[in-house]
């Protein structure tokens, strides 16, 4: 590219806005293949199994541990203010509304998100999406389609498990070995958590956090290059942008439900 050709004016910005256009195309084509998806669920519950089950051990240990550390930190600072009976509604209401499905997202992109690239990546590579091709058989629909369903409904399940270990890691903290009493750590939460605001809020965040993670991590491994230079560049790419991306989402999401 030579400053002096007008051909090659803005070429940065065209070629930034053609990815765009064809990441958002390769997005409804997702969407509109969600009823074949559905029609040959088997392909959908496979998929499950391998981004759920294989994601639940992190996902529950990492949520426990979670847990162990709001209850401490959330004990010894509403005990300035004689107000550690609460210790059970700031722990699920911090996970709940915005830790769990935050920090669940972010660990399905490193576990699962990074797998779903390296396995397209190398399906590209080793020539199996073109042998699909050439069978008139559409990988999107076979391969990636199932895939991003799968990561969509796997998402609030593990969100869910990972909000629930953490309540259970606050309660242990806080009422088995700290002293708090019991009663009153599970009626805060029975009294002050909303299903609506609440914990809808935080499905509604795990839905569009899968829908992102997944639909990254199978962007980025169907766009790789066929070689395993491309493929590990690709899963790098996989990490950063969908974890930017569920922060940036995080924001917007939260700043939309405290003003509606």
């Amino acid at each position: 590219m030579s400053w002096y050709k007008p051909a090659d004016v803005g070429h940065a910005v065209r070629g930034q806005l053609a990815d765009i256009g064809y990441g958002a195309r390769f997005f409804l084509r997702l969407i509109a293949l969600a009823g074949a998806s559905f029609r040959r669920f088997g392909l959908v519950r496979d998929q499950i199994h391998f981004l759920g089950n294989y994601s639940l051990a992190i996902i529950a240990v990492s949520g426990l541990f979670v847990g162990f550390v709001f209850g401490l930190q959330g004990y010894y600072t509403l005990q300035r203010y004689g107000s550690s009976e609460a210790l059970g509604l700031l722990v699920t209401l911090s996970l709940v509304r915005e830790l769990g499905p935050v920090v669940t997202a972010l660990l399905f992109a490193g576990r699962a998100g990074t797998s779903l690239t390296a396995e397209i990546g190398l399906m590209k590579a080793g020539e199996q999406i073109s042998v699909m091709e050439m069978m008139a058989v559409d990988p999107v629909a076979r391969i990636l389609a199932p895939r991003f369903w799968a990561g969509v409904i796997v998402m609030p399940l593990l969100a869910a498990v990972f909000s629930a270990m953490g309540i259970i890691g606050g309660w242990v903290v806080g009422v088995l070995m700290i002293g708090v009493d019991s009663g009153s750590f599970w009626s805060q939460i029975q009294g002050g958590v909303d299903v609506w605001q609440d914990v809808g809020n935080g499905v509604i965040k795990s839905v569009v956090f899968g829908l992102t993670v997944t639909f990254v991590a199978l962007l980025q491994g169907f766009e790789a290059q066929p070689t395993p230079e491309g493929v590990s560049k690709a899963t790098t790419r996989t990490v950063v942008i969908a974890s930017l991306a569920v922060l940036g989402l995080d924001f917007v999401l939260t700043a939309m439900m405290f003003s509606i």
